[in-house]
């Protein structure tokens, strides 16, 4: 059985209700009405449902709902109001909420805080920090997380070889308390694939082998992450070769339990986490699913733009999961 295979068996004995504001895409709808149809989940879908069922292209099947904002009942949207002004502690007028919770996004946020849905995934249309920011601003991170950050589960090989990557969507340059968070919110992501995680902070030196602010940034994140974390595998500053090939492990960092056998990679900042996961994906072969966002207190989803009908799926799917633990 694969990977997805087993989280989708694992999501079925706890089915959740998933909100998919992006119901004018036709990627998205698809993926819903699959994921009905197989009853992974109870999908929720926001647009106008004539759309929606244009887009399916089939009568939609009865485990999914489809919700219109424009349509939303009264004492309904006005609880989501009331509900929103109130988080926001005053940075939003009543009459600005209204505004904003005409944007699918920040509606869809709501009803993953209100506990109508357990979690939202959005991006095939939208870029990135129409997703994140209404996540950030609601839903908000977990307590000891300062942000949220994105990890990518890379797969190959009918998904027997198994990787996780981060931050590759979010942070562009976490600072080390910031990347030792990173490690602790990815260590809990990868064990939702079966990984037993043994994380490596990269560098573009090994234990000191080059000097700069970048190197020492890496070495001190690592410390503060074994400080909030000491039960976990953790070590770095560490070159990819030196994190993954045991034989130059044992020439560059004798004597580390991770160097050699990592499985959990964290990036120094977003531009080597991006490029690095979009070589391993278009050179090396590998599936990329994600991004997922860890440290949020609620699980929210945000997808590539290119993303297929089968990312979706496997998103949403991953999504549930997240609600459950």
């Amino acid at each position: 059985m694969s990977l997805f295979s087993e989280l989708i068996e694992q999501v079925k004995q706890q089915p959740q209700k998933i909100v998919f504001p992006e119901g004018n895409d036709a990627r998205v709808v698809k993926a819903a009405v699959r994921l009905a149809e197989d009853q992974v989940i109870f999908p929720v879908v926001l647009g106008e449902k004539t759309e929606v069922t244009q887009l399916a292209g089939k009568r939609l099947p009865d485990q999914l709902e489809v919700i219109d904002p424009k349509n939303y009942p009264a004492a309904d949207f006005d609880q989501m109001v009331a509900a929103f002004v109130e988080r926001r502690k005053g940075k939003n007028t009543e009459e600005q909420a209204r505004q904003m919770l005409q944007d699918v996004n920040y509606f869809g946020t709501m009803l993953v805080y209100l506990g109508k849905v357990a979690g939202l995934v959005s991006g095939a249309v939208h870029p990135t920090g129409d997703t994140v920011r209404p996540a950030l601003q609601i839903i908000k991170t977990k307590p000891g997380i300062s942000r949220t950050s994105g990890a990518f589960i890379m797969t190959r090989n009918d998904d027997q070889e198994r990787y996780l990557f981060a931050d590759c969507a979010i942070n562009i340059s976490p600072d080390a308390q910031q990347l030792a968070e990173i490690v602790v919110e990815s260590a809990k992501t990868a064990r939702l694939f079966k990984i037993d995680p043994k994380i490596a902070l990269l560098s573009f030196s090994t234990k000191g082998s080059a000097k700069a602010d970048e190197v020492t940034k890496v070495a001190e994140a690592a410390k503060i992450a074994k400080k909030l974390a000491p039960e976990e595998a953790i070590d770095g500053e560490l070159q990819f070769d030196a994190a993954f090939v045991p034989s130059v492990a044992k020439q560059k960092a004798p004597g580390s339990t991770v160097a050699g056998h990592a499985n959990v990679f964290v990036f120094p900042e977003l531009q080597s986490g991006n490029i690095g996961y979009k070589i391993a994906q278009r050179l090396g072969g590998f599936s990329a699913v994600g991004p997922i966002l860890q440290g949020l207190n609620q699980p929210v989803s945000d997808l590539s733009r290119g993303a297929s009908e089968d990312d979706v799926y496997k998103v949403a799917v991953i999504t549930a999961l997240q609600a459950t633990m």
